[in-house]
């Protein structure tokens, strides 16, 4: 397919969504990067053999897997012209994205409770890692919400329709990356202690 060829309206499509690609593939990157360093790091004599994962960090998996969840029933009921639900499921996308960021926050606390800190001479390369993995992921989220609040507004607005939710398929697919994202690093995080 040609993709200089068709209606202004339908290369301003293919445009938007080629340039959410292209700053989801440099993200993923980033945290590719982030990642490579981390398991480079392994063999440093201070790393943290014996350091666990805060179980704070597994119940925000939960709140994030289940966010997208709602986020892509949100998108299926206003595409569907059902829009009390498509209000109900993007509010609680945004509650549960709140609540994954606290949980977050709830995991540092029990890291610091361990004795761990970012920084300083109670700090280690393990846990300075996994803070700034996890701090540039919620930085991701806060924009991610942003995003969601856009869609919430637009949708107020009633600007989705039929053949009108660019900004709810852009939304919806962001808000997934960000999951799949995080699932990757819990994973990572895990299996590579």
């Amino acid at each position: 397919m040609d993709l200089t060829q068709g209606t202004f309206e339908e290369k301003n499509v293919r445009a938007k969504k080629m340039m959410l690609w292209f700053g989801m593939v440099s993200i993923l990157m980033t945290f590719a990067g982030l990642t490579s360093a981390y398991v480079v790091s392994k063999t440093r004599p201070d790393w943290l053999q014996d350091f666990e994962l805060p179980s704070a960090f597994y119940i925000s998996t939960l709140f994030i897997i289940a966010s997208s969840v709602t986020f892509h029933l949100a998108k299926k009921a206003i595409t569907g012209s059902r829009r009390g639900m498509g209000t109900l499921m993007l509010l609680i996308t945004l509650v549960l994205g709140i609540a994954f960021i606290v949980s977050q926050f709830s995991g540092f606390s029990q890291i610091i409770e361990e004795g761990y800190y970012f920084t300083g001479s109670e700090s280690s390369i393990t846990t300075s890692f996994l803070y700034a993995i996890t701090i540039a992921h919620i930085a991701h989220v806060v924009a991610g919400i942003i995003v969601l609040l856009v869609v919430i507004y637009n949708h107020f607005k009633e600007k989705y329709g039929p053949g009108q939710t660019l900004g709810l398929e852009l939304g919806v697919t962001f808000w997934h990356f960000l999951d799949f994202l995080w699932v990757y690093l819990i994973l990572f995080f895990y299996f590579f202690r």
